[in-house]
């Protein structure tokens, strides 16, 4: 199932199971929010789920993440964030 998401759309998985929002995805990866928001919106469709959480579980189970996984230091400058992670 992994394999169907583009590389975008895999990005993003990453960031929104690592607690992102749309807003600070956007602003790490240099885009717009609707797009990110419609990538998120495709990835979670061909991942056969609506639930954030359910989307974490599969980013994790497809390898996409890990429980490990953090947010680089540049990615979490680019957020605005303190925490990174599984905070």
């Amino acid at each position: 199932m992994a394999s169907a998401l583009t590389p975008r759309e895999k990005e993003i998985v990453r960031l929104a199971s690592l607690g992102c929002t749309v807003h600070e995805s956007a602003r790490i990866l240099k885009l717009a929010p609707s797009t990110v928001d419609n990538h998120k919106a495709r990835a979670m469709a061909k991942l056969g789920t609506d639930k954030a959480a359910l989307l974490t579980r599969l980013a994790i189970q497809l390898k996409v993440t890990t429980m490990t996984d953090k947010l680089t230091p540049a990615e979490k400058k680019k957020s605005g964030r303190k925490d990174d992670g599984w905070n």
